[in-house]
């Protein structure tokens, strides 16, 4: 299927979990992510969730980052030039969701793109070769690209991986990992 296709099924998917079975799943793929060599960092990117999209509840991988004691990252979107600028999340740091309803830190103390050393990134959907499907603005691609090269980069999501997005364009960024309920899927880059 294409992006678009990919896209809109997805998006169906998701609006048909419960709440209940959001958050269950939720915190099946945060436990599963425990299972990944990937905690010996200190800079790690996370997205707020989108409730109203029905997206995967960070809360439960924020609370393991915080209690690893991780500098957490989160970003703010801008709508004009559909790049991302990141701050370190602390205890005074006020959230205020957008009008896309993207929960966003107001300010803050900034961080560089090449610092992060893990990203967990959002998604709706990926294929066996660690390609995405976001929401088509191209915000992830944009930032991870300016990321180090030896940047994990971890998907997350509800549901098992496609055979092979069609679309797939040269400016795409490819996963390392995606981690679902049941499965860790590893990609070779």
């Amino acid at each position: 299927m294409t992006k678009a296709e990919l896209r809109n099924a997805y998006k169906l998917l998701r609006q048909h979990l419960s709440e209940s079975e959001a958050e269950d799943l939720s915190l099946q793929i945060a436990n599963r992510l425990l299972k990944l060599p990937i905690w010996d960092y200190s800079f790690y990117h996370i997205f707020l969730s989108i409730a109203e999209q029905n997206e995967i509840n960070t809360d439960y991988i924020l609370n393991i980052l915080s209690g690893k004691d991780k500098h957490i990252v989160i970003s703010k979107s801008n709508f004009e030039t559909y790049n991302m600028s990141h701050y370190l999340l602390t205890d005074n740091t006020i959230i205020k969701k957008n009008k896309w309803n993207v929960p966003e830190p107001i300010d803050g103390i900034a961080i560089v793109d090449e610092q992060i050393d893990v990203v967990f990134v959002p998604l709706l959907a990926f294929d066996k070769k660690g390609h995405r499907v976001g929401y088509g603005k191209g915000f992830y691609d944009r930032f991870l690209s300016k990321c180090k090269p030896e940047t994990i980069k971890v998907g997350l999501s509800f549901f098992k991986a496609e055979d092979h997005i069609h679309d797939v364009s040269k400016n795409d960024v490819a996963l390392n990992y995606c981690v679902t309920p049941e499965l860790i899927y590893e990609f070779s880059s």
